[in-house]
């Protein structure tokens, strides 16, 4: 299961059992607490899975002798097994008792978490007035104490309103309860593409292509309304149960005509390393869609070849790379001979790092993306920018001499300087020659 914006999945147990049939335990934590907190006690390392497994196997056991003692809860189960201290006990509770009350929200019931990012939690939870399920996205507690991250969550919530696309996790509703702010979505479950990667699973071309164009068709809708997502990733793209694609997250999109914001942002380099554009590294103050298309480049590169386009031991290093014209990109079809040599020029053309040379809208690269489902040569990148690029930049070179050549040419010059300075006096000579001959011929 997907969150459907900035967030992690937490680690699951794997046990079997069917917990939503456990009753609610001496301790108030019903069938859904107890799971999320079997969740919380194997991530945190305080058990195994193994162990939890056997100590709700011994409750269960306990349960059926029926001796007519309390039902146990499991927490006590596994302090009496010496797996839980009696004060891990007590901190559970606790933090699960805060957990209730921190989560509730006016008009939704929270089910689980569904993972926590580097701004908020994200939940899974009912909107009870439609009976549907939705994701919420709590602002993190050490945040919301600064004005500026509650700025910041609160236009990610008003960016996410302006868009409704298919292709994209909309916006629902978003408010502030009890000191909380929240941030209500559509919920959207299935597995990132981040998750297939990790997976090692290498993408089919058409499959792959596919994927792209749909992400493609939400950053044209995106871009209609004055938005660069600024940070499309393999994690960011959702693959739904009914096949559909959704491009998630947009805790750092950006209105592209706010200058003020963009010059709060000068120099920063906003964005996911492996994925980031060059200007997004420079930190420019002027990105646009050409950035998302690059990104997007990025996650199709790492899709089809199962690397990303430029690796590193530090994200520093990752950085440079994407910005150095002397670091070259490999290829995706050398990688992978399995795509066709118009997949690799596509690719090729979104990964320009000069971003002159990549695709100039997203409905550019969507016609390539079409041509190549239909088994078509693409024809924007068929026009070859970046040969078009270095055929200019080697005219420029024709009318620009090196270091050597203006040497050379200084030389010529003196030359051609002094042969001037000959006929000139030479050009004298004849004109006070002729002169003299006037003068004479009338005084005869």
């Amino acid at each position: 299961m997907a969150a459907p914006a900035d967030a992690e999945k937490p680690s699951t147990s794997t046990s079997a059992s069917n917990t939503a049939s456990n009753p609610k335990d001496e301790r108030g934590l019903s069938s859904l607490d107890e799971s999320n907190l079997e969740r919380s006690i194997i991530r945190r390392g305080l058990a195994t899975p193994a162990e939890v497994d056997a100590c709700k196997a011994y409750r269960a056991k306990l349960a059926a002798q029926g001796d007519g003692t309390p039902a146990h809860g499991l927490l006590d189960v596994m302090v009496g097994a010496k797996v839980l201290t009696k004060s891990q006990m007590s901190r559970l509770l606790q933090e699960r008792g805060e957990a209730t009350r921190k989560l509730e929200i006016p008009g939704y019931t929270i089910i689980e978490k569904l993972g926590k990012g580097s701004m908020g939690v994200v939940f899974k939870a009912r909107q009870n007035s439609v009976n549907r399920t939705v994701a919420v996205k709590i602002l993190l507690d050490t945040l919301a104490q600064n004005k500026e991250f509650i700025r910041r969550f609160e236009r990610e919530a008003q960016i996410a309103a302006k868009l409704s696309h298919n292709n994209i996790v909309n916006a629902i509703d978003a408010g502030e309860a009890g000191g909380r702010y929240f941030f209500v979505m559509e919920y959207v479950e299935g597995p990132t593409i981040k998750d297939f990667l990790d997976k090692n699973k290498i993408f089919e071309e058409k499959d792959a292509v596919r994927i792209a164009m749909a992400v493609a068709e939400a950053l044209k809708h995106a871009n209609q309304r004055g938005l660069i997502h600024r940070d499309v990733k393999p994690e960011n793209v959702i693959l739904t149960k009914d096949g559909s694609v959704k491009l998630a997250d947009l805790g750092l999109a950006r209105l592209t005509g706010d200058e003020t914001w963009g010059l709060s942002e000068a120099g920063m380099a906003i964005g996911t390393p492996y994925y980031i554009s060059p200007e997004q590294v420079r930190g420019q103050t002027d990105v646009d869609i050409r950035a998302d298309i690059y990104s997007l480049g990025a996650t199709l590169y790492h899709m089809v070849t199962g690397k990303v386009p430029y690796g590193g031991d530090t994200p520093a290093e990752v950085m440079r790379k994407h910005v150095d014209p002397r670091v070259e990109l490999v290829p995706p079809d050398h990688l992978n001979s399995n795509i066709s040599s118009g997949l690799g020029m596509v690719i090729e053309t979104m990964l320009s790092k000069n971003r002159e040379n990549r695709y100039s809208t997203p409905d550019d690269l969507i016609l390539d993306f079409k041509c190549l489902l239909q088994g078509d040569s693409p024809m924007i990148a068929a026009q070859k920018p970046d040969s078009l690029e270095a055929l200019a930049e080697g005219e420029a070179d024709a009318f620009a001499p090196s270091a050597v050549d203006e040497a050379q040419m200084s030389e010529m010059a003196g030359y051609v300087n002094a042969r001037n300075q000959i006929i000139a006096a030479l050009a004298v000579i004849l004109a006070v020659s002729m002169v003299t001959n006037v003068i004479m011929l009338v005084a005869k």
